[in-house]
This record gives structure tokens, sequence and C-alpha cells, in this order.
């Protein structure tokens, strides 16, 4: 059992992934392009007014909470809570949001996440999933390291052919 919350205990790392601000923007540009029509003939197109009412809606509500105990996903009508036990995977489609296979078979939609946000979701995890980019990083660094030691090795045991002249080199370049 977990031990209980109190004013000294730090609280989980949540991790709120939504679309961009900026995107409010966008949809000041839809009530602008919608005002000429409405203006110009109103009994036929004041309806368009619900299009940047409805994009506003949906960049406020659509979103994707990471915890190191779920996975809290918020699309325009309805919300999930996933237990990270149920997640199998992610998958990245081309152009898409990242969807979360579960174990039953079965894909959720996880909104404003693609694979740039992959680190993110590591941390926030707590671990349950791995940061793709970190294991690279680690490896190159492992690489490095091991040729360094390596080029360091052979110099230390070879140092007479540091002063001999390369074979392979005319003998303008040996001079």
């Amino acid at each position: 059992m977990p031990p209980v919350q109190s004013s000294h205990t730090p609280k989980p790392l949540r991790h709120v992934i939504r679309i961009s601000q900026l995107a409010y923007m966008a949809c000041a540009f839809l009530l602008f392009a919608v005002s000429f029509p409405i203006f110009g003939w109103p009994a036929a197109f004041s309806w368009l007014l619900i299009l940047p009412i409805i994009a506003v809606y949906f960049v406020a509500r659509v979103r994707t909470t990471v915890s190191p105990d779920t996975l809290e996903v918020r699309s325009m009508f309805s919300s999930r809570t996933l237990s990270w036990d149920e997640v199998k995977g992610f998958r990245f489609p081309k152009r898409s949001w990242a969807r979360a296979e579960l174990t039953d078979g079965t894909e959720v939609t996880l909104p404003a996440v693609s694979f740039v946000r992959l680190p993110e979701i590591a941390i926030a995890s707590g671990g349950r999933i791995t940061d793709p980019y970190a294991s690279a990083a680690a490896a190159y660094d492992a690489e490095e390291a091991e040729r360094a030691e390596q080029s360091a090795n052979d110099s230390a045991s070879d140092p007479e052919s540091e002063s001999e002249p390369s074979k392979d080199q005319p003998e303008s370049e040996q001079k």
C-alpha cells in the first residue's frame, strides 16, 4: 500500500500533453473567415458561427495526461482512464496521433501525442515506457568510449609504429 499523501510527500509527476495554444489563433482566423458570409447574408449563413466555437472547444478539451499510475485520454466527447497494466505498447502512424495498443487487442487514440513527445511520456510514466532517444544516446556514448579505449590500447602497445614511416605512403609524404 503506498503511503498516504501529505504536504511533505511529493505529488506524483503528471504530464499533460495538449494541442498547442497557438491553435486558438487559428480559431480566431476561422471566426474572421466565416464573418464575411455572415455579414453578407445573415439569414443564410449565421449557422457558420458554430464552427469557430466547435474549434475552440476541441482545442480546449482534447488532451492526454500521463502519470506513473494511469494514462488519461480525453477526446472531444469522451474520457477514458487506462491503467498501465492495460497498455501493451504504442503505435505511431504517419501524420496522425499515437495509438495505445491495449492487452485486449483494441487501440485507443492518444490526442496530441506524437513520436517527438516520447521522452516526456517516458519521464512521466515513471519508467514504464522507455525513451528511445536516451537508449540510442547511451549506445552511441558506449561505442565512442570503446573506440577511445581501443585507440588508447593500440597506441600504448605499439610505440614504434608511430616513429616508422608507413610503407603505403609515398616518400614525399614520409619526409
